[in-house]
């Protein structure tokens, strides 16, 4: 985190991912979480989300990305621009096309 040329979000996930998996505690702690069971669970399970779980990941992420798209937009920097909205294609594509939708 120190260094600014080296990307920290990779580093952080490769610490979570350790540390998540360092602990059984930590582990059955997750699996009785809110957030686990409301978002999580019916995927990890059945591959597939309710159609009100793909809905509020799909806005949150929209809203997020938009925000973060305004800001560079600004500051004219396109090209990252254009990769975010890559990015954000992407993210639309696979839970619309990939993930099943289940009933509740």
């Amino acid at each position: 985190m120190f260094l600014p040329i080296l990307p920290t979000t990779p580093f952080y996930l490769l610490t979570v991912f350790f540390f998540a998996n360092s602990s059984q505690k930590l582990h059955d702690w997750f699996l009785g979480t809110e957030l686990y069971h409301k978002h999580l669970e019916s995927f990890v399970k059945d591959r597939g989300m309710m159609r009100s779980t793909k809905v509020s990941i799909i806005i949150t992420v929209t809203l997020l990305m938009g925000f973060i798209f305004f800001m560079m937009a600004r500051k004219g920097l396109w090209i990252p621009c254009v990769i975010l909205v890559i990015v954000w294609l992407a993210h639309i594509l696979y839970f619309l096309l990939r993930v099943k939708t289940i009933d509740p």
